[in-house]
């Protein structure tokens, strides 16, 4: 099992940072959505225990479910889920993301735990457009960078 770390800095406050990865109408602009793809699902239920399943359809490779649970969440500083993509791999990991005021914005380190081997660099690679994509997304944007 592998360990993927990615971080990214944003111009934006811990908080609107934080909250972009809880509000249903920012979320789907980054987390987990690509180009060509259309979020169908974006379900969100902010709170521990509570459960969230974004779903992307994509021209490629047809209806995609991301789904996980939240673990921890201490706004602004610190969210904590399980993940999974069930079409893929059954199983799932955990995903850290850690927020420190950094300047006048912040930066963002998210941490995947348990990634199997073989979706280690696809892991990297998904996180890193993700956490770029989230800039646009407090703009109003949908993310542009994924390929």
């Amino acid at each position: 099992m592998a360990e993927v770390s990615v971080t990214h800095r944003y111009s934006a406050s811990p908080e609107r940072v934080f909250d972009a990865w809880l509000d249903p109408k920012v979320a789907p602009r980054f987390l987990f959505a690509t180009p060509a793809g259309q979020m169908i699902i974006c379900e969100i239920d902010g709170k521990v225990g509570g459960r969230f399943d974004l779903t992307e359809r994509r021209p490629d490779m047809g209806d995609v479910k991301h789904v996980g649970e939240y673990l921890e969440i201490d706004r602004p500083r610190r969210l904590v889920f399980t993940f999974g993509v069930p079409q893929f791999d059954p199983g799932m990991t955990r995903v850290e993301v850690e927020i420190r005021p950094a300047g006048r914005g912040c930066e963002l380190t998210l941490t995947q735990r348990d990634v199997p081997d073989q979706w280690a660099e696809g892991s990297q690679d998904g996180w890193t457009k993700i956490l770029a994509g989230l800039e646009p997304a407090l703009a109003g944007r949908k993310a542009a960078g994924w390929g």
